[in-house]
């Protein structure tokens, strides 16, 4: 399993050295700020929707390289798909740091490589600031157009 491990290290090195989506967006539908105060991430996330799809996602923010890292590969695998997709994406990436699931790639794409960190449980908020982020604003985003907002 070392190589497997390896790789999984180097791509989660690879996000956090040359993130992705790396940014802020003008004039977003979608704008959220999140921190976690037990090692200080901060993460600003901005989405322009097209409808009900993740048009562009960008994020910006400091933290350890887990939190940025999740991050660049969060908004890598939710752009294009719809704000439906994308919750139950965040579901499952939930339910893998919370050893309620194995990761499947094809849902969460190259955080895949992120699931050894639900062994260290005060990692587990890193990995997942910017998927909590992300589901904070859309559902806020659903609950307001409920309301005509």
């Amino acid at each position: 399993m070392g190589g497997l491990d390896d790789l999984y290290q180097e791509l989660i090195l690879d996000h956090y050295r040359r993130p992705r989506h790396r940014g802020e967006l003008a004039d977003p539908t979608i704008s959220v700020d999140q921190n976690n105060p037990l090692c200080g991430d901060q993460l600003h996330i901005t989405v322009r929707l097209d409808g009900e799809r993740i048009a562009e996602l960008a994020h910006s923010g400091d933290g350890c390289s887990i939190s940025q890292a999740s991050a660049s590969m969060m908004s890598d695998v939710v752009v294009g798909h719809t704000t439906d997709e994308a919750l139950e994406m965040i579901e499952h990436f939930r339910q893998v740091m919370h050893r309620e699931a194995q990761a499947d790639e094809d849902r969460i794409g190259d955080a895949i490589a992120l699931e050894g960190v639900n062994k260290y449980p005060v990692r587990i908020k890193c990995a997942l600031l910017s998927w909590m982020a992300l589901k904070d604003g859309l559902l806020t985003r659903q609950a307001d157009r409920q309301e005509g907002r």
